[in-house]
C-alpha cells in the first residue's frame, strides 16, 4: 500500500478504525472515556509515508492495541511538521512499547 487513503480502510477492516488522541500523559480512543497510559498501549504496526515533492506529506500511521484489547490508530505528520499542535505527542509516543506483528 502506498497511500494513506489505502491504509486507513485496510486497518479499519482489521479493527483499528478508531482514532487515538493524546491528552498530556494519557490517551483516549475517540468515542470512549477510558484513559490509557503509554505502558498500557503497544504499537503493532507502523505505516510511513514520505512526500517526494512536499515535506508536508511526511506522515506516519500507528496501529495500536491497548492492554484491554481495544484497537485504534494514531495519525501524525513527522519531520518538520510533527504534531506541532500537541506539545505532549513526542514525549507520549516515545513511551509506547513497540510490538510489531508480522501477520498484521
Amino acid at each position: 500500500m502506498t497511500t494513506v487513503s489505502e491504509v486507513l480502510p485496510y486497518i479499519a477492516e482489521k479493527g483499528y478504525g478508531k482514532e487515538l488522541v493524546i491528552k498530556r500523559d494519557m490517551a483516549i480512543i475517540k468515542g470512549s472515556e477510558k484513559e490509557y497510559a503509554a505502558d498500557q498501549l503497544a504499537i503493532v504496526r507502523t505505516f510511513r509515508f514520505e512526500g517526494e515533492s512536499d515535506p508536508g506529506d511526511m506522515t506516519v500511521i500507528y496501529a495500536i492495541v491497548a492492554d484491554d484489547g481495544e484497537r485504534a490508530y494514531l495519525f501524525n505528520a513527522y519531520g518538520p511538521y510533527s504534531n506541532q499542535d500537541n506539545p505532549y505527542y513526542d514525549e507520549f509516543i516515545k513511551k509506547v512499547p513497540i510490538n510489531e506483528q508480522d501477520d498484521f
